[in-house]
Formats: C-alpha cells, structure tokens, sequence
C-alpha cells in the first residue's frame, strides 16, 4: 500500500495559495545542472519478508556474538548491562518521552534528569552537572568554549593522550573563532610536565585524560599546580568507572569534569548514540551548556521538578547564549542513571577492581608472548597498550580467525604502527584471557599459515 500525503486538489490548492500553478516554478533559482530530471534507479519494492531477509544477510556480515571474546576498548567498553536497564528504558513513558522544552508537564522525565545531575556530581565529587551531552567528545569541546568565555584567552592547550575523537571535535568546534590549540607531548604514556610548564602560559584551559588514551593513569598530583599557577582551568576527561577507584576530578582541583557515559548501563550499540556528562564547579554554574534541572514546591507544599537554566540561544538572547547545543541523550542517559542506582557505591566499586586485576592479569599473560611487550611501564586501569614486532593491524586480522577481538591497533589514528590497545573489562573470563593468550602465541609464529575469513 502506497502511503499519499496529500490528493492532487489538495496539492493544487497548496500551489494556488503561494501563487504557482506548478511545482516547477518553485525551482527556479536552481540550475537545471543539478536537477533530477529522471526517475530514481531503485530497486522494486519488497515485501517484509524479503526485507528481512536482506537485512538477516547483510547483519550476519558482522563479527558478533558470544563466540567472539571482545578485548577492545578506547572510548566504547563491553560492560555487563544488568537487565532491569533494559526494562525500564523500554516503558513508554520514558521511550517516547521528548526533551522537555515546556517542562513543567513532564515531572516524571525532570525527576529523571535531576537524579541523573546528582548521581554524576557524587561521582565526579563536582558541585553541578548539567542534562547529559551529545557524547565524551562534544562534551570536551563545550567544556573548551566554557574556559575561553571566563577567561577571555585565545589559546588552549590539550594533552596529545586525550582520545583523538574529542580533540576532533574540539577543533571542529573551534573552527573558525581564530583560536590556538596547542599539544603537550607525552613522555612515556604520562603528560610531560615540563613541556606542560612550557606552553601553559596564557591559556584558557588545560584538557588532559585521565585514564589516557592509553590508559594509563596520569599524575594528578603534579598536573592541577602547574595549571592554576598560570590561571588557566583544569579540564579533566574522565572514565566513569574509573572514578569508582580512582580520585575524583574534585579531589585534584579540576575545574570541569567531562566524559563519555556509554559504560554506565549502555551497550555497544556500533558506537552509539551514547551520551556525554558534564560537571563543574558551582562558580561556573551559569557558564554551563545545556539545561539543569531542579527540585523545587508547589503551592501546596508538594515536591515538584523544573528546569532552572537553560543557556541556548532559543531560550535566552543569542548573544548570551553559552551553547546551541539542542538535545541531552535522554534515553541514553536514563539508562546510565537506572545503572548507577542498581549498582551502587559498592558495585561500581566491585566493577572498578574487576576491571583492574582482570587488565593486569591479562597484561601479564601477554607480555609473556615472545616479541611482545608492554609500550610503557606506567599504572593503568583496564587498558593498556602493547607493543608489537609487526603492524599491529596485521596481528589483529590474524586473531579474528580465532574470533579474538584483540584491541585497537593505533595505526587507526595515524599513531605508531606496532602498538595495540588491549582492554579487560569485568565481562571477560580468565578462560577467555588464557585463550588470547594462547591465540597470540599461534598467529605470532612466523610464515603461520592461517584460515581467511
């Protein structure tokens, strides 16, 4: 059944009350060089049962499933999603639930959003956190326009460790606005504080990741003074597991607290959507992007929820406006708040240590592979990187015919060749990391002949 909106007399008097008498008319401003002058090359329509069977097809292309044991990380993690996660964000009150412009009538997607600030302000020790963000890397980027507002300086300087993704976005964000971005090397997978020291020097922020990119854990102690004493804020993109084991950003000073929130309760999903959290100092509250929800009274006393700020052009003058940012991820947040509040201080906790001996006993288990060997011996978290004899790439295709997802080859970010990222979250097995283990002794052998998939 073919789906009309509109009868030809109706799209007649469409025309007639604009003044045309045909469609054509309307096109008169474009060259007919890049008109469509014949009809689509489609293919002829499908019945839903050939549909599905295409798609069935085309998804089976995939690489996926319980037989592959998935060792990647690098900003999207294989976390365990307790099912009451999915439950909940299925019901219809919160999946067809809009972004609440006129707010008051949603009380039950306020009440939603200001647990969602609280739980991540008792995460990031910060004093307020805003509606949820598009993801890490947007959120990074706000994080950046929020320091050169309060400063009034045209400089930024991030770590060269920060995901290459959100230093992406940062510059596409800043495109155009005449501002100097400058990298502080690494020195052996940490910040180099002397060349930190360097270039600080009338910046508006500092962005570094802690865990890095790498995943190893940056020297909190160290960073914070060197920043402040060149009056610029401390931008710190976090992990959110990590924040159950490791300092919170409040707890060295940082002036913003960012970070993808894809680990709390959401799943891989091909990459997205996710959504990113942004938290800050109390001082900055008005400065913040996006929307903040509050609880408040009625007239009779009763508790109620509304929204206090809401910093966009549509709602305040454009020229006040701190962001144009238009959408908070609610769903994707609502499954992250369901996660932190079934989990809990101690099973967040409970996660962060799992993560952290599983990486490590994985770690060792590797390195103990002739021809391989850990980049840099610094702490980490639950990622960390390898390094390699041969391109890593070539490694990684190897073990996919023994349906070991091995890690990120950095060769995806025009970084060294031979380095492999390799994560261990609480899902993966010890069966599972012995099997990599032994599977990276076989395709390691040379001139191994091996199946193609």
């Amino acid at each position: 059944m073919t789906y009309v909106p509109h009868s030809d007399n109706e799209r007649q008097q469409l025309l007639k009350s604009i003044g045309v008498s045909r469609f054509e008319e309307l096109l008169k401003g474009v060259p007919e060089s890049v008109r469509l002058t014949e009809r689509l090359n489609l293919p002829r329509a499908l019945s839903e049962f050939e549909t599905l069977k295409i798609l069935d097809s085309l998804a089976a292309k995939n690489h996926i499933g319980p037989e592959y044991a998935n060792f990647m990380g690098c900003g999207a993690y294989d976390h365990y999603v307790p099912s009451i996660v999915g439950h909940l964000v299925d019901r219809s009150e919160f999946k067809t639930a809009y972004t609440p412009y006129q707010a008051e009538v949603a009380q039950g997607t306020l009440q939603v959003i200001y647990e969602f600030q609280s739980l991540i302000c008792r995460l990031t020790g910060m004093e307020a956190a805003n509606a949820s963000m598009y993801d890490g890397g947007s959120a990074t980027a706000e994080a950046v326009l929020l320091s050169i507002g309060v400063t009034k300086r045209r400089k930024i300087v991030v770590s060269s460790l920060v995901h290459p993704h959100y230093l992406d976005c940062v510059k596409i964000y800043l495109g155009g606005n005449d501002i100097e971005i400058v990298k502080v090397n690494h020195d052996n997978g940490n910040v180099d504080l002397d060349d930190l020291r360097g270039k600080i020097k009338d910046a508006a922020c500092f962005v570094f990741q802690n865990p890095n990119f790498y995943g190893y854990i940056e020297p909190t102690e160290s960073i914070p003074q060197i920043v402040k004493d060149a009056g610029a804020l401390l931008i710190a993109v976090t992990s959110p597991i990590s924040l159950a084991y490791l300092k919170a950003p409040s707890e060295y000073d940082a002036d913003i607290a960012v970070g993808e929130g894809q680990a709390l309760g959401n799943n891989l999903m091909f990459g997205g959507p996710y959504f990113g959290y942004f938290a800050t100092k109390k001082q900055f509250l008005r400065q913040m992007p996006g929307r903040l929800a509050a609880m408040t009274k009625d007239r009779n006393g009763k508790r109620g929820y509304c929204l206090t700020l809401q910093t966009r052009e549509q709602h305040i003058r454009r020229d006040k406006a701190t962001s144009n940012i238009c959408t908070n991820q609610a769903l994707c947040a609502l499954a992250g708040t369901i996660y932190m509040a079934t989990m809990g201080k101690e099973g967040l906790k409970e996660v962060a240590r799992l993560c952290v001996n599983k990486a490590h006993y994985l770690k060792t288990a590797l390195c103990a592979v002739d021809g391989v060997s850990i980049a840099f011996d610094r702490p980490f978290f639950m990622e960390f990187p390898l390094r390699l004899p041969e391109p890593a790439r070539n490694i990684f295709d190897r073990l996919l015919t023994k349906k070991v997802f091995a890690g990120v080859p950095t060769s995806r970010f025009l970084w060294e060749e031979d380095l492999l990222i390799v994560c261990a979250t609480e899902t993966r097995t010890k069966s599972e990391m012995d099997n990599y283990q032994h599977a990276l002794k076989e395709v390691m052998v040379k001139d191994a002949v091996l199946p193609q998939l």
